[in-house]
C-alpha cells in the first residue's frame, strides 16, 4: 500500500531481495533504547512513507512529538519489508515503540501476537468512523489507532473529454465508460491509466472494480469476478490502458495521465492538491459499478500501533502513549493528515477539513462510504488479496483472451482456499 509512495495510498511496492534483506538488518537494529534507570531515551517510530527523508517536513513533524528527555529515531520503509521486519524485532524483543501500519496487516499482526492492545496503553479510537477503524480491531480487541484515511476516484482530463465529444456526466456504468474510452482513443487520445502492480498496492486499485461487478472475496472465481478481470483485461487488448498498467503502480500511472493525453486515471485522494496544480482541467467522478452508481471503494491508509515489548514494558508503553497522543489525538488529526494528504478519521474533523479545502469536496461521499478491506475476511483477507493479485496479473497479459481470463480467477479461488 505504500513508496513514492504518494502519501495515503497502500504501500505495497516491494524491493529487491537483496535491498529486503539490507532493510531486515537495518530495521531490527533501530528499535528503542532505554537509560541505565529502565526510562527510555531514544524512541523508536517506524513509518511507511520512505519517500519523507529525514529533512522533510513529515520527519521533523515526528521528531517534535518527542517527549522532554528523548529523541525520536525514525525508520522508513515500505509495508511489505515493515511487516516482516516487525515480526523479527518482537521475536528479539527490539521493536519500535510506534508503527504507523498498513490496514490491510492489522488482523494478522494482531493475531500474530505483535501488537499490543491500545488500552493497555492507554489510548482508544472511539471516534473514528467504523469503516475506517474496523480493520483496527480483532477479536473484540483494538489493536491501532487510525492514521486516518484515502480512497479511489476517477480522475479524468475535461480537455481530452471535450475534444472527444464525451459528456463526463454520461459516465454512469462500465457500458459508458468503455463508450467514452473508445471515443477518446478514436479522436487520437490515450484512454485510462490504473496501477496494476503486482502485490497489495494493485489488488487496492483492482477492488472497485471487483466489488463495483458484485464479486465479493469469499468466491474469487464467481462469474462475477471474471467480467471484472475480463474489463481490465479488454482495455489492455483494446488499447484503452497502456500495456504497462501490469507494472505500474500508483505514482508511475498518476505520471503518465500528467502527459496531460490520457482521458482518465483511477487513482487515490492523496492525488487531490496535485490535481488542482496541473496546466490542464483535471475533475474527479466516483468510480462507476458494473450496471450503475458509485462502486464500492476501499479505504486506504494506516494505524499507529504500538509492538509488544517484554522487558521494561511499561517505560515503553507509556513512550507509545505520548508520540500516539501527540500525532493522532484529536487536536492534532487535521495537522498531521493534512501533511499526509490524508482524510481524518473521524465524521466531525473531517468535516471541518473538506469544507475548508476545495478540493476535497468531491471526495466527501467516497470517503465515507468506503469500505475496509479486511472486513469480511480478517485474517484471511492478506491470501485473498495475494490470490487476487495474481489473478489480475495474469488477466492483463491475457490482454482480453476470455478463457485465460477465467482460468485466472478460477486458480485463483483454488488457491484462496487451499483448494
Amino acid at each position: 500500500m505504500n513508496s513514492i509512495p504518494t502519501p495515503g495510498r497502500p504501500h505495497g511496492r516491494t524491493f529487491a531481495l537483496l535491498t529486503a534483506a539490507a532493510l531486515t538488518v537495518s530495521l531490527a537494529a533501530c528499535g528503542s533504547s532505554s537509560g541505565e534507570s529502565g526510562e527510555v531515551t531514544e524512541i523508536g517510530f517506524w513509518d511507511p512513507y520512505p519517500q519523507y527523508d529525514d529533512s522533510s517536513d513529515w520527519a521533523k513533524y515526528v521528531q517534535s512529538c518527542a517527549p522532554e528527555g528523548t529523541t525520536i529515531k525514525r525508520t522508513a520503509a515500505p509495508n511489505t519489508d515493515l511487516i516482516n521486519n516487525l515480526t523479527t524485532a518482537v521475536r528479539e524483543d527490539n521493536a519500535p515503540n510506534v508503527v504507523f501500519l498498513d490496514n490491510p496487516a492489522m488482523p494478522e499482526a494482531s493475531a500474530s501476537g505483535l501488537l499490543v492492545p491500545i488500552d493497555e496503553v492507554g489510548l482508544e479510537a472511539t471516534d473514528a468512523d467504523a469503516n475506517i477503524a474496523g480493520p483496527g480491531t480483532v477479536d473484540g480487541e483494538t489493536y491501532g489507532v487510525p492514521v486516518g484515511a484515502n480512497t479511489l476516484g476517477l480522475y479524468y482530463n475535461e480537455q481530452v473529454l471535450t475534444d472527444a465529444g464525451v459528456d463526463p456526466a454520461s459516465i454512469t456504468d462500465w457500458a459508458s465508460l468503455n463508450a467514452a474510452l473508445k471515443k477518446v482513443t478514436g479522436a487520437g487520445h490515450q484512454g485510462i491509466t490504473f496501477a496494476g502492480v503486482p502485490g497489495e498496492e494493485g489488488t487496492f486499485q483492482f477492488l472497485p472494480w471487483f466489488w463495483g461487478s458484485g464479486a465479493d472475496l469469499s468466491d474469487l472465481g464467481s462469474a462475477d469476478a471474471v467480467e471484472a478481470g475480463q474489463l481490465v483485461s479488454d482495455w489492455i487488448g483494446n488499447g484503452y490502458a497502456p500495456k504497462s498498467a501490469v507494472t505500474d503502480n500508483q505514482s508511475a500511472s498518476w505520471d503518465l495521465f500528467l502527459t496531460g493525453d490520457y482521458a482518465f486515471a483511477e487513482n487515490g485522494s492523496w492525488f487531490a492538491q496535485a490535481a488542482t496544480e496541473q496546466k490542464f482541467p483535471i475533475k474527479m467522478m466516483p468510480i462507476p459499478s458494473q450496471d450503475g452508481g458509485a462502486a464500492p471503494v476501499p479505504t486506504g491508509g494506516e494505524f499507529g500501533v504500538v509492538p509488544l515489548h517484554k522487558e521494561n514494558s511499561d517505560a515503553h508503553y507509556a513512550a507509545a502513549k505520548e508520540v500516539l497522543d501527540c500525532l493522532l489525538g484529536s487536536k492534532k488529526q487535521v495537522e498531521t493528515d493534512d501533511m499526509l494528504g490524508y482524510f481524518t478519521a473521524s465524521e466531525s474533523t473531517r468535516e471541518q477539513q473538506i469544507a475548508s479545502t476545495e478540493h476535497y469536496q468531491p471526495w466527501a461521499d467516497a470517503i465515507s462510504s468506503a469500505q475496509g478491506r479486511t472486513t469480511d475476511l480478517g485474517t484471511d483477507y492478506l491470501a485473498a488479496s495475494a490470490a487476487l493479485s495474481k489473478a489480475e496479473q495474469a488477466a492483463l497479459n491475457a490482454a482480453g483472451d476470455a478463457d485465460q481470463v477465467k482460468e485466472a480467477f478460477e486458480t485463483a479461488a483454488q488457491e484462496a482456499t487451499g483448494n
